[in-house]
């Protein structure tokens, strides 16, 4: 690997238009100010650094559920899916995972699996560390059947400064393990309802690497 490779990290084309955007606001800026330039250089490298998608090494053991997010596991806690995804009444073990506005906000499939169907909800934008957040923030949640027939609930959840998330996927798309799904905009959240019975491997305050960590063992 070179050294360059450990500070420069490919960019989701997600990003391209805000990097350019801050990058003519720089440039007006200068013309105003040279220190004000400056400050929006910083940006800019900013804006590229949240949009970075850099590859990862994702575990090939079976059974495996790995995080979905980069970020700090804030809770875990017995809790009901979200009601528009019709699934039963039941509390579920949830991990969620918050991230920052310095995390990669690329969002990768925690397991393998059919997408059986996902839904959006509009709602509020209260900071996503927050319990409340899963339930009244806006949301888009997603359903995933592993070959087993168990399903695996992915919530992205939108926080404070977020204000679009976005799906790279549909209903009734086959997803890898680790493969990129969506992504969400200037920090959030990623909730996952585990199976019944699984327990996360996992603990409050531990730093996820999405693709990698691994949260949980289904087989456990």
């Amino acid at each position: 690997m070179r050294m360059t490779d450990t500070f420069i990290k490919p960019m989701h084309p997600e990003g391209r238009k805000f990097v350019a955007i801050f990058a003519a606001i720089t440039l007006a800026l200068f013309l105003v100010e040279d220190f004000l330039g400056w400050i929006g250089v910083g940006l800019t490298i900013w804006c590229y650094y949240f949009f970075r998608d850099p590859e990862r090494v994702v575990p090939d053991a079976p059974g495996l559920v790995i995080s979905p997010a980069d970020g700090i596991v804030s809770l875990i806690e017995p809790a009901t899916p979200p009601r528009e995804l019709g699934l039963p009444d039941v509390p579920l073990t949830r991990v969620s995972v918050f991230m920052s506005v310095f995390n990669c906000h690329v969002n990768r499939a925690p397991v393998a699996g059919r997408v059986e169907k996902i839904a959006y909800r509009p709602g509020k934008f209260f900071n996503a560390s927050l319990d409340k957040a899963s339930e009244d923030n806006e949301r888009n949640s997603m359903i995933i059947r592993m070959d087993d027939g168990r399903d695996l609930t992915v919530v992205q959840i939108a926080g404070l400064v977020a204000r679009r998330i976005l799906s790279f996927t549909q209903e009734g798309a086959v997803l890898d393990r680790g493969e990129r799904f969506g992504l969400i905009r200037f920090g959030s959240r990623l909730d996952i309802y585990l199976p019944e019975g699984v327990e996360p491997s996992v603990k409050i305050g531990q730093t996820m690497v999405a693709g990698e960590t691994v949260i949980a063992d289904l087989s456990s």
